[in-house]
């Protein structure tokens, strides 16, 4: 009982801190020159933050059209304001949040296609469109280069009474609640289920894909969020200042959200507030500053060079590395008690004995080009359920074309692939984990900046969840089994050692482990393995063999591999494939005794030659 108190304690930590801070601010800040004004304008700016950190920080998606959004919801509630249309404040609010984020879906609609610096640039562009309509097409309801004045102040109607919030200190309250309503609903999305995600798609989205996530769902999801969040800060800065500039659309507006997240830290959701305290700070206080002159621009320059090249991670983002090492070095682990609690467990459904020997994965003429060339000609393949098969060949034959299209990850020039009668051509990989398919990949694909134990946990979460899901507001270790088979799964793997780890700091065996653990955690009973042992060493490779071992009851498997001996000591059943067709098929001792794969493969592959 102490152990779930102090454990909830620490979960509400930041809360608590952040609450106090609002509180303290009033009464410590002004002694360093901060006027209430100032500390409002703050607190605009690190709520606008929320939001773009959910985005960036979390999910990886840099945006630099934010400030279409954050003009969008500013302009919508001061605009039904000041005419009278809406004389409520906190509905013009919240019609002003809902057109933010009706704009943050067509534009995330439009723009998440593309990724990288395409959807970097495409934001822009949008966000460039926005300020160019806001001072034409619109500028009857925006008051173009002159914005909209006389903004009323804010007054919350209660029925009984009226408060009226004047400027000053009752502003910076009012603000200060929202922003932390703000604060604590994004902390619940990235402690969710939803928010798991969200950072492993950051890390390796097409892992993710592989895993049985839909991406795409997740990106404009997180996308609106942070359009809303961008909405709700551009009304509050109409309110707050009764009056809404012109520059709220301008591209300025998004530069600085930006460089205020990257020096205060990215990913941590308190370090876009902490970057607009330093940044608004110095920006106000230099140009106060006497002989300073235009050099003011310079000075803050440097000052975010310096904290970017010292804080790699943002100011907030070094305290919390420095609080995790000095945490890591006190943890201990009862590992021994762990491997007891879990060793019993199963965490993939077993076979339904009436299938056994039935085709389970079937592949019917299938054919790739690319162009002029054929990769794979006509090749036909049959698993069956409970069955371990072996894909061999030489250099250049075929096998990961093949591979990747028997996976969902290549769409077939011709043919179909059937998975328990099922047509699964070209339906995608995250379809075919979700029907009970997954794969290990050849190069490593896993989540390097997370723990062992949370690459693990979005494999499980994908297989508990489905494709995709809006359970924003979930504690992530709320699901019932949750826990314990990502810690059978990280026990099948040998890797409760390593639990809390982060992968990048592992062995390549142990990634390989790890890589083979995701797989297996989809809690799919059919499995491709892509040169499970390559790169091994010695004593790693007869490690990864036991295993592949250990796990075949209750799973179908197919696996490509160089190793020979390895292979005609773990398949049943093995396809060789020569120039993109299949050359022969048989047990092992077939295989071995065939002259046509004496002469193609097992006597002249070159084993330098890429795959």
């Amino acid at each position: 009982m102490n152990t779930h108190h102090s454990s909830v304690g620490r979960r509400l930590l930041p809360e608590l801190i952040v609450a106090l801070c609002l509180l303290a601010a009033p009464f410590v800040l002004p002694h360093l020159g901060m006027s209430a004004d100032l500390l409002t304008r703050i607190l605009i700016w690190g709520l606008f933050g929320l939001g773009f950190d959910l985005l960036f920080g979390y999910t990886g998606l840099l945006s630099f059209g934010q400030s279409a959004f954050y003009g969008t919801g500013g302009f919508v509630a001061a605009y039904l304001l000041t005419s009278g249309i809406v004389p409520h404040m906190l509905l013009a609010l919240l019609i002003g949040v809902l057109a933010a984020a009706v704009a943050g879906v067509v534009i995330g609609y439009l723009t998440l296609r593309r990724t990288g610096i395409y959807f970097a640039m495409s934001t822009l562009a949008f966000g460039e469109m926005f300020y160019f309509l806001e001072n034409s097409a619109f500028k009857q309801y925006t008051g173009g280069e002159n914005g909209i004045a006389g903004v009323p102040p804010p007054e919350i109607e209660l029925g009984f009474t009226t408060i009226h919030i004047s400027s000053g200190w009752p502003m910076y309250w009012f603000v200060a609640i929202f922003f932390f309503i703000g604060y604590l609903i994004a902390r619940r999305i990235v402690r969710s289920p939803f928010g798991a995600v969200l950072k492993a798609i950051r890390g390796n989205p097409r892992r993710a894909l592989a895993l049985g996530h839909k991406i795409s769902s997740y990106k404009l999801t997180v996308f609106v969020i942070a359009a809303a969040y961008s909405g709700l800060a551009g009304g509050l800065l109409g309110v707050f200042q009764s009056y809404m500039p012109p520059d709220a659309f301008s591209l300025d507006t998004s530069a600085q959200l930006v460089i205020q997240t990257v020096m205060g830290g990215a990913g941590t959701l308190l370090g876009a507030l902490l970057g607009a305290t330093i940044w608004l700070y110095l920006y106000e206080g230099l140009q106060q500053v006497a002989n300073i002159g235009a050099y003011w621009k310079l000075i803050l320059g440097i000052v975010f060079v310096v904290l970017v090249t010292v804080f790699r991670h943002g100011v907030a983002g070094g305290i919390l590395d420095w609080m995790r090492r000095r945490n890591s070095r006190k943890q201990i682990v009862d590992y021994e008690a762990d491997t007891q609690a879990i060793a019993q467990l199963d965490i993939v459904p077993p076979i339904d004995g009436s299938r056994r020997g039935m085709p389970v994965l079937e592949a019917r003429g299938i054919t790739k080009q690319y162009g002029g060339l054929t990769a794979v000609s006509d090749v036909t393949f049959s698993l069956s359920e409970g069955e371990m098969r072996g894909v061999i060949g030489p250099n250049g034959a075929g096998k990961s074309t093949f591979f990747a299209m028997l996976a969902g990850d290549l769409a077939t020039t011709s043919g179909q692939v059937f998975f328990r009668g099922q047509e699964i051509t070209g339906i995608g990989v995250t379809a075919v984990c979700q029907l009970g398919m997954s794969k290990s990949y050849q190069i490593n694909q896993l989540f390097e900046a997370l723990s062992v134990r949370q690459n693990v946990m979005i494999a499980v979460l994908a297989r508990q969840r489905g494709k995709f899901r809006l359970d924003m507001l979930r504690g992530l270790h709320d699901a019932q089994g949750m826990d314990e088979q990502v810690n059978a799964a990280i026990e099948l793997v040998d890797l409760s050692r390593q639990a809390d780890s982060v992968v990048s700091e592992l062995s390549y065996g142990e990634k390989r482990r790890l890589e083979i653990g995701l797989a297996l955690s989809t809690g799919a009973n059919v499995l491709l393995f892509d040169e499970p042992l390559a790169g091994l060493g010695p004593e790693e490779r007869v490690h990864v063999v036991a295993l592949l071992k250990s796990i075949r009851k209750g799973r179908s498997m197919v696996i490509v591999e160089h190793d020979m001996d390895a292979m005609f000591e773990l398949a049943e059943r093995i396809t060789v494939l020569y120039e993109g067709r299949k050359l022969a098929e048989g047990t092992p001792d077939e295989i071995r005794t065939n002259p046509a794969v004496q002469s193609a493969y097992l006597g002249g592959m070159d084993d330098h030659e890429s795959a």
